[in-house]
């Protein structure tokens, strides 16, 4: 089985091949600022980046004619159970139009459509940030005017339970994890029986702050800055989520040259294990929604590789379940297994509606 991956983000466009399990070919197109700033919105990009793939393709003697199925990041569309979906007209529609929000993800279903439909194969997305699982329970905020929304890192949160799973001889549907993704974002979610039932908003909301966003925050402050006068809405949008967090402490969301800094700037390490505090109590909280059974805890994510900051997590909730690391993230690889359970027949493919 011949499956192309197509992962679009923000300044570059991923693309691999692979061959049943394993890969052959992959290739990062990077986009410069100069490049996209012609395009008012993400999706006017789309014949850019179409070619873009079509030309590297060529180039790198990939015989689209022989793919089994193309398989693209899954977009913001509305809120779906986990699974792999064909890109339907349905999907098609709610990506082009941004109904469900502009983001570069959706130029992955777009596009893995459009080549699937030039050479007779199969298009698929597979867990989009927006699976919602949740239980009933887990969406109550505190005001009827304010619904917590499910949205996490469920294609690496998923594909890394699976393999925790697949190396301990059990099936994702048995078991209870608590899985944390630390990246640019931090998500923290409780995997009840193969479901995500509860999780902090990862993308604009609560939980731990990161890198670059800044979690939760004091709400009745939060509130008088809005209407301080200083800011513009734009403004408290961008200290949420793109000037918080360790940009807005200092200036910069690497985590690697800040550890290095931490070793002679206390302040620096202050904060450092406040993030790990944070992340820790956030475990806890997902440790509860399953009352308190957990069969493991597991990190994954670029901060992952962080021996102190995974070391400093591990110290506050290993009481709870054994901790678990699998740093990084594969994505191209994470779509690749999520296409080929389907065309396999392992799996049925899930159709949007």
């Amino acid at each position: 089985m011949k499956i192309l991956i197509v992962n679009p983000g923000s300044t570059s466009t991923k693309i691999g091949l692979f061959e049943d399990e394993t890969p052959i070919f992959e290739k990062v197109l990077r986009h410069t600022m100069d490049e996209l700033a012609g395009y008012e919105k993400i999706g006017d990009q789309y014949d850019f980046r179409m070619e873009l793939i079509m030309d590297a393709l060529e180039e790198s003697g990939v015989a689209v004619n022989e793919l089994s199925a193309v398989c693209g990041m899954g977009g913001l569309v509305k809120p779906i159970a986990s699974g792999t979906y064909y890109v339907n007209d349905a999907m098609k529609e709610d990506l082009a139009s941004g109904n469900f929000g502009d983001h570069a993800s959706n130029l992955g279903g777009l596009i893995a459509r459009a080549i699937g439909d030039k050479v007779g194969a199969p298009a698929f997305i597979v867990d989009p940030v927006v699976v919602d699982e949740f239980i009933p329970i887990s969406r109550i905020t505190g005001h009827p005017a304010l619904t917590k929304r499910s949205i996490f890192h469920a294609l690496n949160q998923k594909a890394t339970a699976r393999k925790y799973c697949k190396e301990h001889g059990k099936s994702y549907d048995e078991v209870n994890l608590v899985v944390v993704h630390m990246g640019g974002g931090i998500s923290v979610t409780a995997h009840e029986k193969g479901r995500a039932i509860d999780s902090n908003n990862a993308l604009d909301g609560d939980g731990p702050f990161t890198p670059e966003r800044s979690g939760t925050l004091p709400v009745g402050d939060l509130a008088a800055l809005c209407f301080s006068g200083k800011y513009t809405h734009a403004d408290i949008k961008a200290l949420i989520k793109g000037k918080g967090g360790m940009v807005g402490y200092f200036g910069t969301n690497s985590i690697m040259d800040l550890e290095e800094r931490a070793k002679t700037e206390p302040e620096v390490k202050l904060v450092i294990d406040a993030l790990a505090l944070q992340v820790g109590k956030e475990i806890a909280q997902q440790a509860v929604a399953m009352c308190g059974k957990v069969d493991a805890i597991i990190l994954t994510g670029g901060i992952a590789y962080s021996d102190y900051i995974t070391g400093e997590i591990a110290k506050r909730v290993e009481f709870i379940a054994p901790v678990k690391r699998y740093p990084g993230e594969d994505e191209l690889a994470a779509l690749n297994m999520g296409a080929l359970r389907v065309v396999r027949g392992e799996e049925k493919g899930k159709e949007y509606k």
